[in-house]
């Protein structure tokens, strides 16, 4: 089952492999949630499929979302119920399928005398929500069980709150796993080559150029059909078709703060004070996080974006109104992120009331594909491969109801020595190499990482096996660890530099290199804006 490709050393390997002149049946361009999930439905009908990246896997919004796998309970206001009906039963099936990975978390929304909405139209939503689900999540806490729950929230003119569920993941994670299932299924899998230019005859779109971001190397190949999955940066690809633009993309912040400081057992919801817009502080990973904003972004390019300090000023503001007790302060902030939601554009003045549905458009061999949410990826990869189907004879490409994940259970005799909850990580995370991961570990790596929930054991499997090419790679989307620890994980730096010298070959100028990349990239967007700065810039 394991798949080499993307052990240490391998890539140059899959570049020459490329030069075959085979045509591909699908060639994808975006390595986030949606190409992921397309390259593994493609795949597992049988095509040859190859998925490239310009940066590295989930580097855009798919490493930097709220981590959260919802059932849209918004969209029901709203009235989009079909969206909700569908993200609903996708969170469902993800909780099912990758137990560890997507697990259920709870909310909680308090209610506060003149606020909106009220307990009674609250749960009218929760309602349908729970209807969806084909369970009930939801519970209404009266003000004396608030205050045993969350002593820290305000009290305020507080009635009572309402307890609700939807799910909670590791995003970058997440699209690993959808990969490696695509890669078992015999998908190629590439990160930093980007598509350069699309090639054309006669106006049809008939393959790619290929550029390696790390070489400036250009590779022409041939496919039936392109799947643009890029995103937020899906008009500049689909620019060279058409002259339309209908991607709004949509700044969205965050800030992490030791759950110490502010102890939260399940998400909470939180109106912000000044615009009503709600707020969600809630447990990831053993810190707390609190996100996120909602701001036009304009011009995204090829490069990361950062938090403001009007956004901090923002999140600030509101994780201090819900709970004033915590006297939290941006001393506590040990690390923000901001990724960019490619919204498709409606005309609405505010990106906050944009529709969160996926759109797909078919040029001539080109099909884009952007908006949508994490939760349904799987059904927005199905509704692709069906646009693109007319370029892919004979292939059906209906929804068969199939499995995401494969089912795997490890027979690693050094998982059942670890306590219950890692075992539950191990699997959710590493589906079917959580074997090799184990097996791999050094005796003292069996631990958990202080200040995270990794083990030592899974930074050696990622760097080694999980086409890491940066430092960047490793510590923010293989790992967590940049997001998690203080100075950007680097407090361990003698520890990780020896895994990555032993497990990349990286020579102590190499590894130098890495680390001034990797603190150029985390103090410009990782950390927080300093006060003296404005509002859009570091």
């Amino acid at each position: 089952m394991w798949q080499k490709s993307w052990q240490a050393g391998n890539r140059n390997q899959l570049l020459d492999a490329l030069k075959n002149n085979i045509e591909w049946d699908i060639v994808v361009a975006g390595g986030g949630i949606t190409g992921a999930g397309i390259a593994r439905e493609a795949a597992r009908r049988g095509l040859k499929v190859l998925l490239v990246d310009r940066q590295d896997f989930a580097w855009g919004t798919s490493s930097r979302s709220s981590k959260m796998v919802h059932g849209g309970l918004r969209y029901i206001a709203s009235g989009d119920i079909k969206t909700t009906m569908h993200s609903v039963s996708e969170r469902e099936r993800l909780m099912r399928e990758a137990p560890g990975l997507v697990d259920q978390m709870g909310y909680l929304m308090a209610h506060y005398k003149g606020g909106f909405p009220g307990p009674f139209v609250f749960n009218i939503l929760l309602r349908i929500y729970d209807f969806f689900a084909g369970k009930r999540y939801r519970k209404f806490h009266q003000l004396h069980d608030i205050e045993n729950l969350s002593p820290l929230i305000n009290e305020h003119n507080l009635l009572g709150a309402t307890q609700f569920a939807d799910a909670i993941t590791d995003d970058s994670r997440l699209v690993i796993r959808v990969l490696r299932e695509a890669q078992k299924d015999g998908a190629t899998v590439i990160n930093y080559l980007g598509v350069d230019a699309l090639i054309k005859h006669r106006d049809r779109v008939t393959g790619a150029q290929l550029k390696d971001a790390e070489t400036g190397q250009l590779i022409p190949v041939q496919a039936k059909v392109v799947i643009n999955a890029t995103g937020a940066w899906g008009d500049e690809l689909r620019g060279e078709v058409t002259s339309e633009q209908h991607i709004r993309p949509a700044r969205g912040s965050h800030i992490v703060v030791p759950g110490w400081r502010l102890p939260v057992a399940q998400a909470y919801t939180a109106m912000h004070p000044d615009d009503k817009r709600p707020v969600f502080i809630f447990p990831w990973e053993g810190r707390t996080v609190v996100g996120t904003t909602d701001l036009d972004n304009g011009d995204i390019g090829n490069h990361e974006v950062a938090m403001t300090r009007d956004e901090l000023d923002y999140l600030m503001k509101a994780v201090c109104s819900q709970f004033p007790k915590a006297g939290l302060t941006e001393q506590d902030i040990i690390s923000s992120w901001a990724g960019v939601r490619p919204l498709v554009s409606s005309g609405a003045m505010n990106p906050s009331k944009e529709k969160r549905d996926h759109s797909i458009w078919n040029d001539n061999g080109l099909v884009t594909i952007s908006g949508g949410k994490l939760t349904t990826f799987r059904l927005i990869a199905l509704d692709v491969l069906k646009t693109a189907e007319e370029y892919l004879p004979g292939v059906d490409c209906s929804d068969t109801g199939a499995d995401m994940f494969t089912q795997y259970e490890p027979a690693s005799p050094l998982l059942k020595k670890l306590p219950d909850y890692l075992k539950k990580r191990i699997r959710g995370h590493y589906g079917m190499d959580a074997d090799h991961l184990l097996a791999q570990a050094r005796p003292d790596e069996q631990d958990v990482i202080p200040g995270a929930r990794a083990l030592w054991a899974e930074l050696r499997w990622s760097a080694g096996n999980e086409a890491i090419v940066h430092l960047d790679d490793l510590l923010l989307r293989r790992t967590r660890l940049g997001l998690l620890l203080e100075q950007g994980g680097l407090m361990f730096e003698d520890r990780i530099k020896a895994i990555c010298q032993e497990e990349l070959g990286w020579s102590e100028q190499k590894w130098q290199q890495e680390v001034t990349r990797y603190q150029s990239i985390w103090n410009t967007y990782y950390s927080i804006p300093n006060s003296f700065n404005n509002a859009d810039t570091r």
